[in-house]
């Protein structure tokens, strides 16, 4: 069996849906299944991409469309040898090009066409008060051309079920011919070693023995990083500073929202209590996930939420907003808490564990572990997903 899936970009400092299709791709790989990737990124651009799978790179756009007529030609020569081809992301010249093969297909071809929207379906993006100009525009480009998009190809992909959901309440008109919930997966984090803590702390400085909670994700409006800040001075005041220490981690401490939370830290007068690590990989990200009390993310919108899962994969805790698609599957399996995506909301969140006792938090831990292992471990979610598209692919 062989797969192709059509992006965008698969530039990994992107993260989201290049993360995704890695770490797809990976679980398929093991079931020995060849996968291939087109994308509109540069061939020879200084981004060391090291995948273990065929990236053919169309080109840089110029245009917000991300058009390509390499990648409309390259389609044409190359579909034929797939079985399968996956279209990730929404809004974007690949999958109208991806709609535009489908079409011009024999009528006795049996390849089929699935789409992942990778929560672009989510009402957030329409409702959001910062994105009217852009709401508009989908609104637009829906009904010109997505809505053939997504009721045309074989199928929709979702990570869970609330991102099925989600997706109804949108735009009018939409009517997939098949909506399939495959999940999506996460690798089993490397085991904890000293030196993921000796190379946290060259970047973190934490007091030795001191708890902290860990926020771990793009310093960003959407994330939710203010209310945290807001939510855990209150706290601060109310527990006379006897509270775990507070790390954002995560690329945007430089950019104008960082610079707001910086400056807010300092106004409630927690410059020793919450600290910016910056953005952490590799071994420094592991010894931040295993070195902390609990994981917390109040974001406002989130389809699945890599770095959730990763900290389930720790044994950690997770202190999430219910905008967080995957948080009924955590709170079903007691490795975490969810609550709104408000002030309200994320002050519970912290009050919630704090007032915890040693045996409910450590309970939560093993909870989190077992819940990774039972739904978002790479190999559970690759046969998920294989037994719902292979059937249709016969």
């Amino acid at each position: 069996m062989k797969i192709l899936h059509v992006v965008d970009k698969m530039d990994p400092t992107r993260g989201g849906v290049c993360q995704a299709i890695r770490t797809l791709i990976k679980g398929f790989q093991e079931q020995h299944i060849h996968n291939e990737v087109v994308s509109t990124d540069i061939p020879d651009a200084a981004i060391d991409f090291r995948d273990s799978f065929p990236l053919h790179k169309m080109g840089e756009t110029v245009n917000p469309w991300s058009y390509s007529k390499k990648i409309k030609s390259w389609l044409a020569s190359n579909i034929r040898r797939f079985d399968v081809v996956i279209v990730h992301g929404l809004w974007q010249y690949p999958q109208y090009v991806c709609y535009r093969q489908k079409l011009s297909m024999d009528q006795d071809c049996k390849i089929r066409f699935y789409l992942m929207p990778h929560g672009m379906l989510d009402p957030y993006f329409q409702q959001a008060p910062e994105r009217k100009l852009k709401a508009l525009r989908n609104i637009l480009y829906w009904s010109l051309i997505e809505k053939k998009v997504v009721n045309t190809l074989d199928g929709i992909l979702f990570t869970c079920e609330e991102e099925l959901e989600l997706a109804h309440h949108s735009f009018k008109g939409y009517s997939p011919k098949q909506e399939l919930v495959v999940g999506l997966g996460v690798e089993q984090p490397p085991a904890f070693t000293s030196s993921m803590r000796g190379a946290f702390a060259a970047l973190c400085p934490v007091p030795k023995d001191k708890p902290y909670f860990l926020f771990l994700s793009r310093i960003h409006e959407k994330k939710g990083v203010d209310l945290l800040i807001k939510a855990y001075a209150r706290l601060f005041n109310e527990t006379n500073q006897s509270l775990p220490l507070l790390i954002i981690a995560g690329p945007g401490k430089d950019s104008d929202y960082g610079t707001q939370l910086i400056r807010l830290v300092r106004e409630k007068h927690l410059e020793e209590h919450v600290l910016f690590p910056g953005m952490l990989t590799g071994l420094s990200k592991w010894g931040a996930f295993y070195g902390c009390e609990a994981f917390i993310l109040p974001s406002h919108q989130e389809n699945f939420g890599i770095a959730v899962v990763e900290a389930l994969a720790c044994g950690k805790a997770v202190l999430i907003s219910e905008q967080i698609n995957i948080w009924k599957e955590i709170v079903r399996g007691a490795g975490g808490f969810a609550e709104h995506d408000d002030p309200e909301g994320t002050y519970l969140l912290l009050k919630k564990w704090i007032t915890s006792s040693i045996e409910t938090k450590s309970q939560m831990q093993t909870n989190a572990l077992r819940t990774y292992e039972d739904l978002f471990r790479v190999s559970v979610t690759t046969h998920r997903f294989l037994n719902l598209i292979i059937p249709t692919t016969a």
